[in-house]
């Protein structure tokens, strides 16, 4: 069972926060103060959908570690520890802050430091997160890896030939 809740909890995990980051940059240039509050209240309120699947995408990986921690497992484990610390410690209070800020009108020099903090968090953890599907894909053989090619290699070697 974990072998198909893992990749549709990590999936939806993945795509939410690359909502979120995509909304906040395009209400950001595009949309007018009331797209931008509305942006904020709707990624608060989507915390009910990503922090389910979040756990879910925890629990069924450590579940699929099987104690494991080497190699591209442990290598997953080292970046959910940081995907995880940056959305408890930055992500969350930012988004509550921002919001806050954007239903209040209150557009002002901390609002953008904070949201400029925010995409960058956003965005060190959606590609931390591309990286772990990524092992992912790969552990299960969905994702092989290139054989590596001598330098030396000509292009008629390559091909087969003399």
């Amino acid at each position: 069972m974990w072998k198909w809740i893992h990749p549709v909890a990590g999936a939806v995990v993945l795509v939410t926060i690359s909502t979120f980051w995509l909304s906040t940059v395009v209400s950001e240039l595009f949309g007018s103060a009331a797209l931008v509050a509305e942006v904020k209240s709707t990624v608060l309120w989507s915390f009910l959908l990503l922090i389910p699947a979040l756990a879910l995408t925890g629990g069924s990986g450590l579940s699929l570690a099987k104690g494991r921690k080497a190699g591209l497992v442990g290598a997953k484990l080292k970046r959910m520890r940081f995907i995880a610390g940056n959305g408890l410690l930055l992500l969350v209070p930012s988004a509550v802050f921002l919001a806050a800020r954007a239903n209040a009108g209150q557009f002002d020099a901390s609002f953008y430091g904070v949201q400029a903090l925010e995409l960058a968090a956003g965005a060190t953890n959606i590609a931390l997160l591309g990286l772990n599907l990524r092992d992912g894909l790969r552990m299960t053989a969905r994702l092989r890896r290139r054989p590596a090619r001598s330098p030396a290699a000509s292009p008629a070697e390559l091909r087969g030939g003399q």
